[in-house]
């Protein structure tokens, strides 16, 4: 900790603040975003901060005389690269490596930056996740395609209805739709078995595995709001799905 020189506290807020915008809107939990402003900021000499973290907004202060700082989150990904960087560029400052200047800097950069892989990548991933879901689930080789397929559709429609709508339920809920349909034409017009199967692969890249582990692991922290906030969040991402699945066998029959 440094305690012979003297900082700006409204540059030390800013970088704490900086750090947490990009931990929280890749995905971190938010016990892992207040410790990291913790952090940064006693390593300052600025002890007894006061922060407090939701799935939407960040609210932190120094001190009881400093003013407080909000910042409203509402674009949220996975970016486990991101969280990562943070928390590299977080220790380097508290190891004395970087100067705060420079620090603020290489977070600025990355805050920036497009580090995800490429959208057609994350496409055809999908697809072969769905495919190889099935083999896990003892699946038969003749359904390998219509899990391929559908597990690569379903994300495609999903993220690019994403774009127009900010709830998600919808684009999840079209994205499951369209797994049940290719699922569906498979079986009653080709050489397709295994409808159970090839539906439970093709959604596996749209199950919210990650929003799911970190609403228990804030849980255990006692982080309680945002582990409801982030369990009732998957939930509905599951709920959309399943009926999804659900309103297509209504309408459609199923198989025939």
């Amino acid at each position: 900790m440094i305690s012979n020189q003297l900082y700006d506290e409204q540059k030390v807020k800013d970088v704490a603040m900086l750090a947490g915008k990009i931990l929280l809107e890749s995905g971190a939990e938010t016990y892992r975003v207040e410790d990291t402003m913790t952090r940064i900021a006693e390593y300052y000499g600025l002890h007894h901060t006061h922060s407090f973290v939701t799935p939407t907004a960040i609210i932190f202060s120094l001190n009881d005389k400093s003013s407080t700082r909000l910042y409203r989150v509402s674009d949220r990904t996975t970016d486990l690269e991101k969280i990562s960087e943070v928390n590299e560029i977080s220790r380097a400052i508290t190891s004395g490596k970087v100067t705060l200047e420079a620090a603020k800097m290489s977070l600025d950069v990355l805050d920036k930056a497009n580090i995800q892989f490429k959208f057609w990548l994350k496409v055809l991933s999908s697809g072969l996740v769905s495919m190889l879901f099935l083999f896990m689930f003892k699946g038969h080789i003749q359904d390998a395609l219509p899990a391929f397929i559908s597990g690569l559709v379903g994300y495609y429609i999903c993220e690019q209805i994403g774009h127009y709508f900010k709830i998600r339920f919808f684009a999840e809920f079209a994205g499951s739709v369209a797994i049940a349909l290719i699922a569906i034409g498979f079986v009653n017009y080709f050489f397709s078995s295994s409808i159970d199967k090839i539906i439970i692969s093709g959604v596996m890249p749209l199950v919210p595995g990650v929003p799911i582990t970190n609403a228990i692991r804030d849980m255990m922290a006692g982080q309680l709001i945002a582990g409801i906030t982030k369990g009732v969040e998957a939930a509905l991402t599951a709920f959309a799905i399943g009926a999804g699945v659900g309103v297509t066998f209504i309408i459609f029959g199923g198989i025939s």
